[in-house]
């Protein structure tokens, strides 16, 4: 299987037409054809569904694509990591970043860097403690911003200033608006949304034995997505502060969970990881910051 290959298959399955995807890649459109079913011959697959003047992609074909983009973008990441080597003029760093507003002690870390070396180029990648601990593993990031986790020690890592405040993000008018924080019992019979993986760590432990009892009717990775649904009245979101606009024209509100629970923050990296020269500076800041 060529890179050269999984890059065609890319393009068709992106464009749904094989006509277009061959003018994109300045080939001719039979050469096209005939590279993507010697793909499907060599896997033993069927990948598109083809139709008069467009295709699809199959089951197999879906599977495909999403091990091509990891693939493709892991290919792209390693030239450029070599292009980069000795030369720190420029390069490009993969960070992963859990939802927190703690992001802004990386983000001026960044732009201390960029400032000495403006062709350095960060690349954000949001997503829950899963995603980002598995794209560390497989190289796709350079760091990766975890909540504190039991997966920790797994990697090198360095903590990041202050902690986030746990609480519930909710409407205005719902009746727990009106109490100044939030206790377990507040929540037994409450519709809540939850973060995808939150229950399994911190909030677990601070609902206790009451955990069983809660009524969970939607789970999430991205506050924002979430705060949508608290809006529309779904049930309360819980989450960190400052995630959400909780402002005086917005109708959602902010109430901290009693007795408090915080988390702390770190910036974390593989063990023995070998780092680009655009990498190695800002870890060296990040160092020297914290």
């Amino acid at each position: 299987m060529e890179i050269r290959v999984l890059r065609y298959f890319l393009e068709a399955a992106r464009e749904g037409s094989i006509t277009r995807a061959a003018k994109r890649l300045h080939i001719s459109q039979p050469t096209l054809s005939k590279q993507l079913k010697d793909l499907e011959a060599e896997l033993g697959k069927k990948l598109f569904v083809r139709g008069s003047c467009n295709v699809r992609l199959t089951d197999e074909g879906m599977l495909l694509r999403r091990r091509a983009e990891d693939i493709l973008d892991m290919v792209d990441k390693t030239a450029a990591e070599f292009q980069a080597l000795g030369e720190i003029a420029g390069g490009d760093i993969h960070i992963g970043c859990a939802e927190s507003d703690g992001i802004r002690h990386l983000a001026r870390c960044v732009k201390s860097v960029q400032a000495r070396y403006p062709r350095i180029r960060v690349h954000l990648y949001s997503g829950d403690r899963s995603d980002l601990a598995e794209r560390l593993e497989q190289g796709l990031l350079d760091f990766a911003v975890l909540v504190e986790s039991n997966d920790l020690p797994k990697y090198d890592h360095i903590p990041l200033p202050g902690m986030d405040s746990w609480g519930v993000i909710l409407r205005k008018d719902h009746p727990l608006a009106e109490k100044e924080a939030v206790a377990p019992e507040d929540l037994l019979e409450v519709p809540l949304i939850c973060p995808r993986q939150g229950l399994q760590k911190e909030l677990s432990n601070w609902f206790r034995e009451k955990v069983d009892r809660l009524n969970i009717v939607a789970t999430c990775n991205l506050v924002y997505n979430g705060g949508v649904m608290a809006r529309e009245g779904l049930g309360c979101l819980l989450s960190f502060d400052k995630l959400a606009d909780t402002g005086p024209d917005s109708p959602l509100c902010f109430r901290p969970l009693t007795p408090p629970l915080y988390s702390k923050l770190f910036l974390a990296w593989k063990k023995y990881a070998v780092f680009t020269p655009a990498a190695e500076v800002l870890l060296e800041e990040m160092k020297a910051r914290f």
